[in-house]
């Protein structure tokens, strides 16, 4: 069996195996599991509402798979892609609010470069520290996602509102919300943010697989000493890739602060978008394409599982468990690699 074919079936064998476990789950737990998956299915294509919110949810999903893909393709592990993702919410917004003057072929781009930029500077500092200290970009990029969460609440409180609690909702010049997409899904929050989510998955691929720049980032992140002694420029490569991974986790950060709720607010915790980010991308095989389809079922799952305790009275948290289950059994991919080669050697004989 091709190893390419082997790559495909890992994830799907995995979101199985997580189904599978979650349906004995819910018999354990004396629920029916047929009226749970239909309630989930309903939640996600029963009206063209719920089509609209799974697409919106996706949105964030994709670029946060995106920013750890990014990373991990280049021999990194960006474990800060929520704190990137919380700064680029606040820069976007910010500038939402600062420049309600402006144009909208002027202040939407403006809002949306400046959360890509503020995630890119929160990526440097750890990208920084790995290239030229040799500092453990998981330790750095850990510590700075509640730096970032801690000091965007202060920002919010003490300098953008007297409100105390959230902002004031960004201008109509920087919102990425479409009257178009509110008439045909229902009122839903679905906006233009996925057209932005869909071009950075064109720019991963295509950097990655197209351009010289690409080919030494995967090449440094495959070995070090192997790429300087080619002459590549390994400390400016290391930091090229966290800053763009930011970017990308930046960008995740602007399509909720400009499209789905138009404002930043005080956060008592983690979005949880970001960490949901590292379970796409390893699910997505840290490629482009499978970022895409494997937020597609995290969207799915999240925004579905909201139906499930109406029309079947099963609780949130079972989703949750099947979407851990997922992420386990995508983790344990070795294992299925090993019994997918065994079988396929046993099909030759």
């Amino acid at each position: 069996m091709s190893n390419r074919l082997t790559n495909i079936l890992i994830p799907v064998i995995s979101v199985l195996l997580g189904i599978i476990v979650g349906t004995i789950i819910m018999l354990v737990s004396g629920y029916d599991p047929v009226a749970g998956y239909s309630a989930l299915w309903q939640g996600i294509f029963g009206e063209v509402y719920y089509v609209g919110e799974t697409i919106r949810q996706v949105t964030p999903y994709i670029l946060a798979g995106l920013a750890v893909a990014f990373a991990f393709r280049t021999g990194l592990f960006n474990i800060g892609v929520e704190g990137q993702l919380i700064v680029g919410w606040l820069a976007a917004v910010w500038v939402g609010i600062a420049f309600d003057d402006l144009p909208k072929y002027i202040h939407l781009p403006m809002a949306v470069i400046a959360a890509a930029l503020a995630g890119a500077i929160w990526g440097f500092i750890p990208g920084l520290l790995k290239a030229k200290y040799r500092v453990h970009e998981v330790i750095v990029t850990i510590m700075m996602n509640y730096i970032a969460l801690h000091v965007t609440n202060s920002i919010i409180r003490d300098v953008l509102t007297e409100r105390k609690d959230r902002t004031d909702y960004i201008a109509d010049s920087a919102s990425l919300s479409s009257p178009f997409f509110e008439s045909i899904t229902d009122y839903s929050r679905l906006h233009w943010g996925i057209f932005i989510a869909l071009a950075c998955v064109f720019i991963m691929w295509f950097l990655l697989e197209k351009t010289t720049r690409g080919y030494e980032l995967r090449s440094v992140g495959f070995n070090q000493h192997a790429s300087q002694y080619a002459g590549m420029n390994v400390n400016g490569n290391i930091i090229l890739s966290m800053v763009i991974s930011g970017a990308f986790a930046g960008l995740a950060g602007a399509m909720e602060g400009l499209g789905t709720f138009g404002y930043a607010s005080i956060k008592g915790g983690f979005t949880g978008v970001g960490f949901d980010g590292i379970a796409v991308a390893l699910l997505g095989g840290n490629v482009a394409i499978g970022v895409v389809f494997a937020a597609l079922l995290f969207g799915g799952l999240k925004v579905g599982a909201l139906n499930m305790p109406l029309e079947a009275g099963i609780p949130n948290e079972l989703v949750d468990i099947i979407i851990a289950l997922i992420i386990f059994f995508v983790a344990s991919g070795y294992m299925i690699r090993y019994l997918i080669q065994r079988f396929s050697k046993k099909g030759v004989k």
